[in-house]
């Protein structure tokens, strides 16, 4: 199969952050049919389709090799997926979608705020009341791990298909496992999260898969993408200032890059004394005022779209990934 299948979520904020982070990148996503349509493309490169699935499916597809790369939660492919670090591969954390999955009690059980204590009152409640305690959850996979390593046993899952912070109000388990981003909705449902209960902090990847058909064609298109999303994260991280001066010497130069961070991406000084730097935002007028310090008369700072480097360290990632 030459064409590389990129999977990006079907609906919701999450499509919407998807699609923007695409676009920033410089790869526009269209679909042919129209909003309803389910398959599309990504804007002036051929070999790439876009399927529209979701979350969930995203999650899941990768480890099956139905999909080459696709966005989804963290948390959705470390439930989903057994094994996961050896069958998919999370290339980049994308800076949206971000939620923890947290064990959370009751907040009146003002004695527990450990795992260690969760480990006391579940087994005192197994004396008392002859049975487990109860966990809701839709995360099976993740919190049976996370308290096999707390070494917790005196509990049984209950598999949740509704909201889960309502089960302890209504009877249906003692405590939970779920997903939360500020913690408001747990907190108006009488829960707290322990102080060591966090499971997992999400975001939404950019995921691939190893059992996909990774043709000479498909990772050819894979390292066009990776190749926009390196430059424009590289970019992001830095302004281009530029001046001229007879006092731009090396050993200058490597001041600047010791004090301010910045980085020589055309060497060091012309013969005319042009200098162009990249320098972090937050060094900006420090870097301006050395320089002027130094004898630059005039230093301008331009935005940077792109920075394309020789080495991809996206793409690297992909490929060693693949050769494992």
């Amino acid at each position: 199969m030459s064409t590389l299948i990129v999977a990006v979520p079907s609906k919701g904020r999450l499509q919407e952050n998807a699609e923007a982070f695409f676009s920033h990148a410089g790869l526009a996503l269209a679909k042919s049919g129209g909003a309803r349509d389910y398959r599309g493309t990504m804007a002036n490169l051929d070999n790439i389709e876009i399927a529209y699935l979701s979350a969930g499916e995203i999650a899941s597809n990768p480890a099956r090799g139905t999909v080459h790369p696709g966005v989804t939660g963290e948390d959705l492919v470390r439930e989903s997926i057994v094994d996961a670090d050896r069958r998919v591969i999370m290339i980049e954390r994308l800076g949206f979608g971000g939620a923890n999955v947290v064990v959370a009690v009751p907040q009146a059980w003002i004695d527990v705020r450990t795992m260690a204590d969760l480990d006391d009152v579940s087994t005192g409640f197994r004396t008392q009341h002859n049975r487990r305690m109860r966990v809701a959850t839709k995360y099976i996979n993740l919190t049976r791990g996370f308290f096999a390593t707390h070494n917790v046993v005196d509990y049984r899952i209950v598999e949740s298909a509704g909201a889960t912070e309502g089960a302890p109000a209504t009877g249906a388990a003692e405590m939970i496992v779920d997903i939360t981003t500020t913690g408001a909705t747990l907190a108006a449902n009488g829960l707290k999260v322990l102080d060591d209960g966090v499971i997992l902090r999400s975001q939404a990847n950019l995921v691939a898969s190893k059992d996909a058909d990774w043709s000479p064609q498909a990772r050819e298109s894979a390292r066009v993408i990776l190749d926009h999303i390196a430059a424009r994260a590289r970019a992001a991280k830095y302004r281009e200032v530029r001046t001229r001066f007879t006092g731009a010497t090396a050993d200058l130069l490597s001041e600047a890059q010791t004090r301010f961070g910045v980085v020589l991406p055309f060497g060091g000084p012309t013969s005319s004394g042009m200098i162009t730097l990249h320098c972090p935002p937050a060094q900006l007028y420090a870097l301006g005022s050395f320089l002027r310090d130094h004898g630059a008369d005039t230093v301008s700072v331009a935005s940077l779209d792109y920075v394309l480097d020789r080495e991809n360290p996206l793409f690297a990632k992909l490929e060693n990934f693949l050769r494992s």
